[in-house]
């Protein structure tokens, strides 16, 4: 038995104390999502697949977001072919300003990769319009340009992640106080309670019915990146198959489309229009940028997020039953929230805000990381790109996030 010492009050004192700390309300509170419209400045980093394509068009198309710079990651572009059509889509949208970073080529282990009849498409846009781009990406890496700038704890972030997590988790594998800076990092990735997407549209043949592409692609950086006790929204197949874009959302979008940002998504559409005929794509990326913006876009439940990273099932996303929460894990959307608020923004329109990038410094470029050469993903060879298939990806009964 605790013994206490001294005066009634301070005996008083110990035993309001205790009171409080039994009832939780000295224990830690997760952040609060900021609201819509919040001043804090995004960095995007991105596969640049046209789902990917998307959710950048949605975002310049807002006049409340503050675009600070746009990473590129590996996955369904090729990383240069990604900066390229990224740096053009900002030249169409009236922002060449914003600064565009090349990130690692491969992944931080293994060399899993999307199939390439995927990759070639998100290379090449087939039927998409863009004009030539007047910047060029930055001599910084991507993971030199995100470390500087996330030691810079007293100007905060928020990052929307759109493909696998290579260029944070070699950020935050160097560097764990960098999540002092991140306000907040919305993530579109993983599978929770439904199935994975490997298998979708029939291009990667493989036994991993749990996956999904972009834990898939770099389960080492997602481990990091959940790790890593950043404050974390993570949009997973889950909600997005809740949000599937249908022929008569293309017919709506291309029949008004006036502006340049809505011609430029109608013809991204367009070159998926097999997969959206077979009911297969989704809102994968744009779901999770009106997320970051919108906080009512989907419902969150605070859950443990681990990733599987040996064995069959590799880049699993698990659900732990009794341990702390990781993350705030969106299991539902509004469909009709999205249709609404996508076409809108695009519609409008409106001078987006970027902010100024951090100069870079006058040293040479820092390299990618070094990456550990390792098997691929236990089944199949790796395949190209992660989300929508050509062929079909997302199936009916588990709808999930392939990249044309």
């Amino acid at each position: 038995m605790m013994r206490m010492r001294g005066s009634g009050w301070e005996t008083f004192l110990c035993a309001a104390v205790l009171l409080l700390a039994c009832s939780g309300a000295l224990a830690p509170r997760a952040r609060a999502t900021p609201p819509l419209g919040a001043a804090t400045p995004v960095i995007v980093d991105t596969d640049a697949g046209t789902d990917d394509m998307l959710a950048l068009a949605f975002l310049l198309g807002r006049g409340d977001v503050h675009i600070e710079a746009i990473t590129v990651v590996n996955g369904m572009a090729h990383v240069p072919a990604g900066a390229a059509n990224v740096l053009a889509l900002l030249q169409l949208a009236g922002h060449p300003e914003i600064p565009v970073y090349e990130g690692s080529a491969v992944p931080l282990v293994g060399r899993a990769a999307f199939p390439a009849s995927w990759r070639e498409t998100s290379d090449e846009l087939p039927g998409v319009d863009l004009p030539k781009a007047t910047a060029k990406p930055q001599a910084e890496s991507a993971v030199a340009y995100l470390t500087r700038r996330l030691n810079d704890t007293k100007r905060p972030v928020r990052i929307l992640a759109l493909g696998p997590l290579t260029n944070l988790g070699a950020v935050l594998r160097q560097n764990p106080f960098a999540i002092h800076t991140i306000e907040e990092m919305v993530i579109m990735g993983g599978a929770v309670r439904v199935p994975g997407n490997l298998g979708d549209g029939g291009a990667f043949k493989t036994d991993n019915t749990k996956a999904e592409w972009n834990f898939y692609l770099d389960p080492l950086a997602a481990s990091i990146v959940f790790g890593s006790k950043a404050s974390i929204r993570l949009i997973p197949l889950d909600a997005t198959q809740q949000a599937p874009i249908r022929a008569d959302f293309v017919k709506t979008l291309t029949d008004g489309a006036k502006t340049p940002l809505e011609k430029f998504a109608a013809q991204v559409l367009a070159s998926d229009a097999t997969l959206i005929k077979q009911g297969y794509f989704y809102a994968w990326d744009p779901l999770a940028a009106m997320a970051l913006v919108d906080v009512d876009a989907v419902q969150v439940t605070p859950l443990n997020i681990q990733i599987d990273m040996t064995g069959i099932q590799q880049g699993r996303t698990v659900e732990t039953q009794g341990g702390v929460p990781n993350a705030r894990v969106a299991l539902t959307a509004e469909a009709a929230r999205f249709r609404r608020e996508f076409l809108a923004a695009l519609a409008t329109a409106p001078a987006v805000k970027a902010q100024p990038a951090v100069a870079a410094p006058a040293a040479k470029p820092t390299s990618p990381p070094a990456t550990t050469p390792a098997k691929p993903p236990a089944t199949a060879t790796p395949a190209p790109q992660s989300k929508p298939a050509q062929a079909a990806p997302n199936a009916p009964a588990a709808p999930a996030k392939p990249k044309p």
